[in-house]
């Protein structure tokens, strides 16, 4: 995405930062030639900011589109992405039961029940 027109030289098309996370964001402004930061440019480096967690681009300057020249900054503002953290244990039983198994039974099908024996 390099001009290369007269004087145009070294001009690089800004891509679409919104809507990703910052990782990639940064990735992707590497990509075209650009210098992906924070709005404050002498605080913690974008991986400082933005770890831990899943922080989302919420708005780019430049925008989509806009020309600049090679390792320009394009200022991002991210928040971080948020939910589940209430959903409880999400992993799945190991092993899981057979299909219309009542949820308290876990013996798979193929295996035989042993008849409950009384000695007297």
């Amino acid at each position: 995405m390099e001009r290369s027109g007269w004087g145009e030289a070294g001009q690089v098309e800004v891509p679409q930062l919104v809507g990703m996370i910052v990782a990639d964001a940064w990735q992707s402004g590497h990509q075209a030639g650009l210098v992906v930061v924070s709005a404050d440019v002498d605080g913690p480096p974008l991986g400082g900011l933005t770890w831990p967690g899943t922080w989302i681009v919420t708005a780019q300057r430049a925008v989509l589109g806009t020309w600049l020249t090679r390792w320009d900054n394009v200022v991002i503002e991210f928040e971080e992405l948020r939910g589940g953290e209430d959903a409880g244990d999400r992993e799945p039983r190991s092993p899981l039961p057979y299909p219309g198994a009542p949820a308290a039974e876990m013996e798979p099908p193929d295996q035989p029940r042993t008849p409950f024996k009384r000695s007297d």
